[in-house]
């Protein structure tokens, strides 16, 4: 019954918003000073506070002190102020605070499981105070943004996303549980930096490296049950691919990266799509990168390309209208009955990595994710012979290299596109492949134009644009919620697409007139509640969800799931 324990716990402590009556029955009078004042009045002095701060990295340091101060408040703040606050505690920001945590930092956030723990993974784990988890974010540093290997101090990163999956998915954060495996690092700086606060060796590989993993996958399943979600997060690129497809087998796993930018990437090109006019099938795709969200986007594309072809053959066959290209009428009997022309699909979509084109004639050398966009053609060395070669109609960037989108393309891009679309997603900022007004500016005005990182709007000729973010932070907070509140116990792809739909659902034609094809983050959790209830309803549907019975209205129940940063009154 300490009122000092209570105002050291951030969970609970109110600060100067305790009333009268609360600091009599909890034993605080005296530890605060007498004045009483709103939570509303606290955040905007706060506000006021970190908009004085002219170095970004002092206001994440701000907003973290604030999370392990007051964390109801803290949230009221990224809620209310979700445009202003989210390169804060995210991209770009975080990244600067993953590369300078040694020297930042002050408290342990999050938990850490390092090689010295082999053999030791589930005690590790029951030191954690909280008991239900429902989302785990995961990394091992290898891959943090676009800054490389950044070792044990890529912590940053869960605990940015898992704060997102709280303010913008309403996830309780006593569920959230962020985790870094720590299996050494390469990054020669790091080692030899006397502030380093990881292990001091280079990373294990091979078998060490998937024990310990093994381990991780096993205790958690075996502490938390099969319905926590653990999103592995910033993973290189071998190893993310191979952990994604080894255990979505067997548990609840998700990696943004690869699933959650293609979800939001296929949602700006359906929203796209809608504004310009044209069906996926139609277009011809040419990404820049070929790494996770490279392959991962192309392959959701493929997919949902296969779902619209399958959905207009199954209505030419009432009809006997000729279908896209793709498929003949005379094949159209045999592939409703068989599998989806997903490879049919992928030849739509062409993709360049450092080396050049991928071709049929590089098969041999390349990663197994690489290899199903392989088709037949001459090779090629740079993205200026693809696009004049391939004339494609969306250009995708997901290199993590700056200004590779450069005149020449862009110029390219726009003599044969009436509207080309163009999205370079690298992060943070300065690996951008173009910048906004550079794909403004290039294509004469008529870029439909999306970006990893914001971009503040641009005048060209006398028109303002707004560009989009193709921000991870639309989808995985609401698919999150989607699948904790039906209980889901494996994620499936069509669980992707439904995410993917619902936000392309949610941008207007007001939006549209601005250039805009993602809506404006102010209404990010209605539109996270409109996303849980299509994964929702999808995990229903393939008869993956525990939670029974169904609800009757999927919006209604998400929202009432929701986590609300208002405070209590304590009796």
């Amino acid at each position: 019954n300490s009122g000092h324990q209570l105002l050291r716990d951030p969970r609970h402590n109110k600060g100067l918003a305790f009333s009268e009556a609360e600091r009599d029955a909890h034993y605080l009078r005296g530890l605060l000073p007498p004045a009483i004042v709103s939570q509303e009045h606290q955040e905007k002095k706060i506000m006021h506070n970190l908009r004085s701060y002219t170095v970004p990295l002092h206001r994440y340091i701000a907003m973290m002190d604030l999370q392990e101060r007051n964390e109801r408040l803290f949230y009221k703040l990224l809620i209310d102020n979700v445009e202003e606050l989210l390169p804060v505690v995210y991209t770009p920001v975080v990244g600067e605070a993953c590369q300078k945590y040694g020297s930042i930092y002050r408290r342990p956030q999050g938990l850490y499981i390092s090689l010295k723990d082999k053999g030791k993974v589930l005690e590790v784990l029951k030191n954690w105070p909280e008991r239900s988890i429902q989302v785990i974010v995961v990394t091992d540093g290898e891959r943090i943004l676009g800054l490389g290997d950044l070792g044990c101090q890529g912590m940053g990163i869960p605990v940015g996303k898992l704060s997102l999956y709280t303010a913008l998915g309403g996830v309780r954060p006593s569920a959230c549980l962020p985790i870094t495996i720590d299996v050494g690092t390469n990054n020669e700086t790091l080692l030899n930096d006397e502030y380093y606060i990881g292990l001091r060796q280079r990373r294990a590989t091979g078998e060490e490296y998937h024990e310990l993993l093994q381990e991780f996958m096993n205790a958690v399943k075996q502490n938390y049950g099969e319905k926590v979600l653990v999103q592995f997060e910033d993973f290189a690129n071998h190893n993310a691919f191979d952990l994604l497809a080894k255990y979505s087998k067997s548990h609840l796993v998700f990696n943004d990266d690869i699933q959650g930018t293609a979800s939001v990437v296929l949602a700006g090109l359906l929203a796209a799509l809608r504004m310009i006019g044209g069906g996926l099938v139609d277009q011809t795709y040419l990404f820049l990168g070929a790494g996770e969200a490279g392959t991962g986007i192309a392959e959701l594309i493929a997919l949902e390309m296969s779902k619209h072809v399958r959905q207009q053959a199954l209505s030419a066959l009432s009809t006997d209208q000729p279908v896209h290209g793709v498929l003949r009428i005379a094949d159209i009997e045999l592939f409703v009955q068989t599998e989806l022309p997903v490879d049919d699909c992928r030849k739509k979509i062409w993709l360049v990595d450092s080396k050049g084109l991928l071709v049929e004639s590089r098969k041999e050398s390349l990663q197994h994710f690489k290899k199903p966009f392989a088709h037949e053609h001459e090779e090629l060395k740079t993205l200026l012979e693809a696009v004049q070669s391939i004339k494609p109609t969306v250009l995708i960037g997901t290199s993590g290299v700056g200004k590779t989108f450069t005149q020449e393309v862009i110029e390219a891009m726009a003599s044969f596109n009436e509207k080309p679309v163009i999205f370079s997603l690298s992060n943070p900022t300065s690996h951008s492949e173009c910048t906004a007004e550079e794909a403004y500016t290039w294509s004469k005005g008529t870029a439909v134009f999306a970006s990893g990182s914001p971009f503040d709007p641009v005048e060209y000729e006398g028109k303002t644009f707004v560009p989009g973010q193709s921000n991870n932070a639309y989808v995985f907070p609401g698919f999150g919620l989607g699948v904790v509140i039906s209980g889901a116990i494996r994620v499936h792809d069509d669980m992707l697409l439904a995410a993917s739909e619902a936000l392309a659902e949610e941008a207007t034609q007001e939006n549209f007139d601005k250039g805009l094809i993602f809506p404006p983050f102010t209404n990010i959790r209605k539109i996270s509640a409109s996303i849980a209830a299509k994964v929702a309803a999808k995990a229903y549907d393939l008869g993956l969800a525990s939670r029974l019975p169904r609800p009757d209205d999927l919006v209604k129940y998400a929202e009432s799931c929701m986590y609300t940063p208002l405070y209590r009154s304590y009796r």
